[in-house]
């Protein structure tokens, strides 16, 4: 137990020695919209503007410790050739006063004023640099989060699912060997790396020693088989969810490492055919499964009031009891009784109460 804790908290010093073009080309964290370079370079002005304008009051309160300052406009001109460094000599500070004040205050805006008039070349020479030590400074701060390993159909759908369950954005990784895919989950909000996550190197850029789970939903069983073998062996305590097409090699997922395997051409085949006999059942199992409308099946801890009582009459609708990791069918004897520490599974209205009143 001690050595998985060290394991998910230290940092991999194989993957950190990437250099920067490496870490560059293959993960990708989203930012904020590009401003306009007009805008960026008026704000830089007008901060400029106002240490102008700051220390020229300096100047202009202090002014009889000054050798050529009388009116406000002197002082002004002093700022100016002050900041810029430029210096004549034709004002400067004579007394003890105004010499401390140029050290302290004036001083320390020349140096501001200067980084604003050469800050945009410097962000530009200096651009690759900061984006891999942004790269390197998140992957030593990522906890908990969840890789989704890859993004078609069913990859997307289970990002859909976490960002409607409240998870944040910033908390999913995607991984993908499709640079075009990647590129509509940066538009996302999310943390892209590409690259093969059969690859050890990959899943640990991914930080997947560090995360809480993985979703596992590439496009061959075969893949899918090698990649929660990597997983769980580079993560033994993260909680693993494989996708598989068909359900005869449901069973190497499970040795190989996974926690919860779903077969997705069985479940579509069963919805399928029960909407041949009865559609309106499909329909509300579709409304179940949508996170964003109508109802949807969640899961919460049971609070101190309903610790003793039957499950069954409770005002929400209980399809389980989830208890020591265990999950007890609603209909069972265990779920009899709700007991301190259970998890209830029940269906959750996704309408706002106030909108379903109006």
């Amino acid at each position: 137990m001690g050595a998985r804790f060290r394991d998910r908290f230290r940092a991999d010093q194989e993957v950190d020695e990437l250099p920067h073009h490496a870490l560059l080309n293959i993960v990708h964290i989203p930012e904020a919209a590009v401003q306009s370079p007009w805008w960026l370079i008026a704000r830089r002005m007008l901060y400029a503007l106002i240490l102008l304008f700051t220390t020229s009051l300096v100047a202009y309160w202090d002014r009889d410790g000054y050798h050529g300052i009388v009116t406000f406009q002197d002082s002004v001109y002093y700022a100016a050739v002050s900041l810029s460094t430029t210096g004549y000599g034709d004002i400067s500070p004579v007394s003890q006063q105004a010499r401390l004040m140029n050290i302290m205050v004036i001083t320390p805006m020349r140096v501001i004023f200067l980084i604003l008039l050469v800050g945009t070349t410097l962000s530009v020479l200096t651009e690759e640099s900061r984006r891999a030590l942004q790269i390197r400074r998140w992957r030593k701060r990522m906890r908990n989060h969840t890789i989704v390993i890859g993004y078609g159909t069913k990859g997307r759908s289970a990002v859909t699912a976490l960002l409607a369950d409240g998870l944040a954005p910033g908390q999913i990784v995607v991984v993908d060997t499709d640079k075009g895919v990647l590129e509509q989950a940066t538009a996302q909000g999310l943390v892209t790396v590409q690259g093969s996550a059969t690859r050890s190197d990959v899943l640990k850029l991914a930080g997947v020693n560090r995360a809480r789970a993985v979703v596992v939903a590439p496009n061959q069983d075969d893949t899918a088989v090698l990649i929660t073998l990597s997983v769980r062996e580079i993560a033994p305590s993260a909680t693993i969810v494989a996708s598989v097409r068909e359900s005869d090699n449901s069973h190497l997922l499970r040795q190989s490492g996974a926690d919860s395997v779903v077969v997705s051409s069985e479940t579509a085949g069963r919805l399928m055919g029960l909407a041949t006999v009865t559609p309106s059942v499909t329909e509300m199992m579709e409304d179940l499964l949508s996170p964003d409308e109508g109802f949807s099946i969640s899961e919460r801890v049971v609070v101190e009031e309903e610790v003793g009582g039957n499950p069954r009459v409770l005002e929400d609708v209980v399809l389980g009891v989830v208890r020591s990791g265990e999950l007890y069918r609603i209909d069972s004897s265990e779920a009899e009784t709700v007991e301190p520490g259970d998890r209830i599974l029940y269906v959750r209205s996704n309408v706002d109460p106030e909108e379903s009143a109006l």
